[in-house]
């Protein structure tokens, strides 16, 4: 039996989309699975446990997380950039247009408080919210996962970044080129889309859908007419300043499933490039695929996996572990610098050395006298003799009067010679001495 052209084209149109269905690649993780277990080891127990607690009083903060987590890691990677709060002269992303109905940030804060109360400053805000968005896509119906941990949170964040985010009003081709940017194929795109089957939007975003599609004052002719005819009316009320809440997934609001794909191929998809996936030819048989869960959970799975991995710091001269999630850590400021540093303190001199000891004299018998010892003097040195042309500085002792001989008596009339005394010399030589100490006198340095 042969087949009709048409039917041979869906033939092949089905095998690839099976085989593309199928074939999911592997990850390559930057993440480690288990990464707290020895530093904070109860940490997904105490998220799973806030995200309960505030999923059963607010269904709606499943899509919050999911939006919140898709915004965060697809402008500057899993950084946790989006939680920061705007400092003096920098707007920080959560500042831009495309961030501003973003929401969820208290529940974030809350889980990190409880973290941090269990172990303070260990688990980072990046990997808090991938295991909370984990963790509200179980809740709220779809696949389980795991989740790696070791991301740590950016320095700084700034709302121009966000201007990549991809537009509800792209065409296909210009959506495909947006996350061929960040690395994702046109399969991991649609997979990814696939979370608008939880959340709202507005009236506002699909007002040109309804009455003025590109220009021509009539509605989306993709749109069913029976969607039209409804959502027209719910939209024309809009005024005052109101904005009506319109479900993205027209067939389960708040169950993640595969409803939002079976929607797309209905004709009743809210936003323009949901619907524009079923109209392109390169991605309406992916959306076909994914209208089966065995197809699109392990899909979808795959590419969140790829999307928490994307560009996330690692190195401390990347990121840190933020305390708080919407300010960054307080640098740690080391002390000023001295412009004149104080001198050295002087050196002490040395203790003097001990005194000799006096040695000990023996003592004598009695009656028997033993000759003390003085202590032997200090050297003296002699020098030379030294001429000395006038008279030296010791006076020389005076000479002794010479004694006058007696004359012997002589006859009279007989004379006789008297001797004059001999006189003292003029010039001597005097031995210098010097009594001083050759001891050396120490000082200090």
């Amino acid at each position: 039996m042969e087949l009709a052209p048409c039917h041979m084209s869906l033939l092949i149109m089905a095998v690839l989309v099976t085989y593309s269905s199928i074939h999911v690649p592997q990850v390559k993780s930057a993440t480690i699975l288990g990464f707290y277990s020895s530093s904070c080891p109860n940490v997904e127990k105490i998220i799973t446990q806030r995200m309960r607690v505030h999923f059963s009083s607010d269904r709606t903060i499943a899509p919050a997380l999911l939006r919140m987590f898709f915004h965060d890691c697809f402008v500057s990677g899993c950084d946790a950039s989006l939680l920061l709060d705007s400092v003096a002269g920098t707007k920080a992303e959560k500042e831009a247009s495309p961030n501003r109905s973003v929401r969820g940030y208290n529940v974030i804060d809350d889980i990190k408080a409880a973290v941090e109360k269990a172990c303070p400053g260990v688990v980072s805000c990046a990997d808090i919210m991938a295991f909370a968005t984990r963790d509200a896509v179980v809740l709220a119906g779809g696949p389980k996962y795991q989740v790696g941990g070791g991301r740590l949170d950016s320095f700084s964040s700034r709302s121009s970044d966000a201007n990549i985010l991809p537009s509800p009003s792209l065409t296909v081709e210009q959506a495909a080129q947006s996350f061929a940017s960040q690395g994702f194929s046109e399969d991991e795109m649609v997979a990814l889309l696939g979370g608008h089957t939880l959340g709202i939007t507005h009236c506002g975003f699909i007002s040109d859908r309804l009455f003025n599609f590109e220009g021509t004052r009539r509605h989306d002719p993709s749109m069913n007419p029976s969607l039209f005819s409804r959502l027209s009316r719910v939209c024309s009320k809009s005024s005052g300043g109101s904005d009506p809440e319109l479900a993205l997934d027209q067939g389960t609001i708040s169950v993640f499933d595969t409803s939002f794909y079976r929607q797309l191929t209905l004709g009743n998809g809210i936003l323009f490039l949901d619907q524009a996936l079923n109209e392109d030819p390169s991605t309406a048989g992916i959306v076909s695929s994914f209208t089966n869960k065995a197809s699109f959970f392990p899909a979808f799975v795959h590419s969140m996996k790829k999307l928490g991995e994307l560009k996330i710091k690692q190195s401390p001269s990347q990121g840190e572990i933020r305390l708080n999630c919407a300010r960054r850590n307080p640098r740690k400021q080391s002390p000023p610098a001295l412009r004149n540093p104080p001198p050295p303190p002087p050196l002490r001199s040395p203790p003097p050395p001990p005194k000799a000891k006096k040695p000990k004299v023996p003592s004598s018998p009695p009656n028997q006298r033993t000759p003390i010892l003085a202590p032997p003097s200090p050297p003296v040195s002699v020098k030379p003799p030294v001429f000395v042309s006038e008279p030296s500085l010791r006076s020389p002792s005076p000479s002794p009067k010479p004694k006058t001989p007696k004359v012997p008596s002589t006859p009279p009339n007989q004379r006789t010679a008297i001797l004059a005394p001999q006189s003292s010399p003029v010039f001597e030589f005097l031995p210098q001495t010097s009594t001083q100490n050759t001891t050396t006198k120490q000082g200090t340095l």
